[in-house]
């Protein structure tokens, strides 16, 4: 069994709502290794950003807002979003000695004695008496599936696997899926694909204007409401649309954004729909999307009957020790920012009403 060692909170995930939840710990008194831990299996500092394709590079970022207590300054927009967000998050780690144990999986969380948590990992076994989960969704790609699927004699890969437009060269793909990640695909492998095909299950739906403060918060209502009810998530930006910028404008005039919608069939060469219409392809790339990563906390049972974990503010209803943050609602930037301190904050009030000592803030 492995060794077990006590702490008042254990973080999961060092992205960006991990990185903020450990930085309000630290800044309201917790010292790190002594009261809380944060627990991370990625190789290194960058959450998610660290594993995203070359191409995509910092200037072409949809809405990277900086982790509390330290701007992002002076970035090159030219250089890629995976080396750029990994070294401010090595650098943010580093300013407010966070100490982020890597790389550890965390295999479940189940209950313990005395009211504690007990995280199971690779490494050790943790009693914490609240837990901040920030696990985000890079790990659960979804794949739908369709028949015939499997007898597709081309390549298939998911947003998650996407090595850049240059491996498409010369190559029929098609693009699955209506989200900011498809266009982006889209607008990428245009010049070096030798066709390319969009389709999704819903006609794309393109915003024009700015998105002020208000539309911002009507877009977060709508996605707290549905985890409120302990309903999977949906992503802000599913109920925000697809920003009209230059860049789409010339895509549709271009033909590249033509939407077809959904196959009902693959076949070894390509897809088809009831209607008889075929298109050929040789690379189908999954750009549907992903769901939260909270397979380790199944042993707390915390799903309602709908599929998700109904969520208060960032407190799970089933489990006032659990906290999700960069769940739902908070799975923007700036969303993972303000949960990361709400959740402090209602942990201190927890702790505090079970008679635990509070450390001094700093």
């Amino acid at each position: 069994m492995n060794n077990m060692r006590e702490v008042e909170v254990v973080v999961i995930g060092a992205g960006q709502a991990g990185l903020a939840g450990a930085y309000h710990l630290r800044r309201t008194g917790f010292e790190p290794e002594r009261d809380f831990v944060v627990l991370d299996h990625s190789p290194g500092p960058g959450g998610a950003w660290q594993f995203r394709w070359p191409s995509l590079t910092y200037g072409k970022v949809h809405g990277m807002h900086a982790l509390p207590g330290m701007e992002l300054t002076d970035a090159d927009p030219a250089r890629p979003s995976s080396e750029v967000i990994a070294a401010y998050f090595d650098r943010y780690e580093r300013a407010f000695d966070l100490r982020v144990r890597r790389p550890v999986d965390v295999r479940a969380v189940r209950e313990g004695s005395g009211g504690r948590l007990l995280v199971e990992t690779s490494d050790e076994t943790w009693a914490t008496k609240a837990l901040i989960n920030a696990t985000g969704t890079w790990d659960r790609p979804f794949w739908p599936r369709y028949p015939g699927q499997e007898t597709f004699s081309g390549r298939q890969l998911h947003t998650a696997q996407y090595p850049g437009p240059e491996a498409f060269a010369g190559l029929r793909v098609i693009v699955v899926g209506g989200g900011t990640s498809g266009t982006q695909h889209l607008l990428e492998l245009a010049p070096f694909a030798a066709a390319t095909t969009w389709v999704t299950r819903r006609p794309p739906v393109f915003r024009a204007g700015p998105f002020d403060e208000n539309a911002g918060r009507a877009a977060v209502a709508l996605v707290e409401e549905r985890v409120r009810q302990g309903l999977p998530p949906k992503s802000v930006v599913s109920v925000t649309g697809l920003p009209l910028n230059d860049a789409i404008r010339q895509g549709l005039a271009d033909g590249v954004l033509d939407r077809l919608p959904m196959f009902d069939r693959i076949t070894p060469d390509g897809v088809e729909w009831r209607d008889g219409r075929r298109v050929a392809a040789d690379v189908i790339l999954w750009a549907t999307g992903f769901r939260a990563a909270i397979d380790h906390l199944a042993p707390l049972r915390l799903r309602e009957p709908g599929g998700g974990i109904q969520v208060d503010g960032t407190r799970a209803v089933a489990d006032a020790r659990v906290h999700l943050v960069g769940y739902g609602p908070s799975a923007s930037t700036i969303g993972a920012n303000r949960a990361g301190r709400a959740a402090v904050r209602d942990i201190r009030r927890l702790l505090a009403e079970s008679g635990e000592e509070q450390p001094a803030a700093a």
